[in-house]
């Protein structure tokens, strides 16, 4: 491979930076890799649908609202009570069969990237990822600070430490060898 700015040709495929002018090349080996194209700018040229579970879960309980609390009085206060029946049960219905309909035909709005899935990563989003064109940033901060109460810390109670001059030594092994042989003779 060569490099793209100086066109110093590398050792490797697999170098990050250029050996010349420093270039980072693990970018131009990603996009070799997939075909002329990165896969975390795949997302910038989806089309997002409208036809989602929230938007069809928003739009049934709307639909249920609309007709149930706004056209069932509008027809009761004018008069005609066979349009306030019809629209009361259309609101129920229609917005109970909205409601299924868009739970179970719609894709949700989340989309998952199949990669991501096998590779147990986060969903990418550039917004304020730790992901960038370079792979995953390394975390470089120590853990946050943990702190034990004083409380905690009690002087050990009076007679329940042993000096020095209680602890017995312990013998030598081939004293007790020795030992152990002399009573089985």
């Amino acid at each position: 491979m060569h490099c793209p700015s100086c066109g110093q040709q590398q050792v490797s495929a697999e170098i990050k930076f250029c050996s010349r002018c420093g270039f980072p090349l693990g970018l131009v080996s990603e996009i070799l890799a997939h075909g002329g194209f990165l896969p975390q700018l795949a997302d910038l040229h989806k089309t997002k649908t409208k036809f989602t579970k929230k938007n069809g879960v928003v739009f049934s309980v709307m639909w249920f609202l609309f007709f149930l609390l706004i056209m069932a009085p509008f027809w009761g206060i004018l008069g005609v009570e066979k349009m306030a029946g019809i629209s009361a049960v259309t609101g129920i219905f229609g917005g109970l069969m909205w409601l299924i309909a868009s739970l179970v035909l719609f894709k949700s709005s989340k989309e998952v990237n199949p990669n991501q899935m096998l590779t147990n990563q986060p969903p990418m989003n550039f917004v304020g990822n730790q992901q960038n064109l370079y792979g995953t940033a390394q975390y470089q901060a120590l853990p946050p600070q943990q702190s034990i109460p004083t409380s905690a810390y009690v002087p050990p109670k009076p007679g329940s430490w042993r000096e020095t001059n209680d602890l017995v030594q312990p013998g030598s092994v081939t004293d007790d060898t020795t030992k152990i042989l002399q009573n089985l003779k």
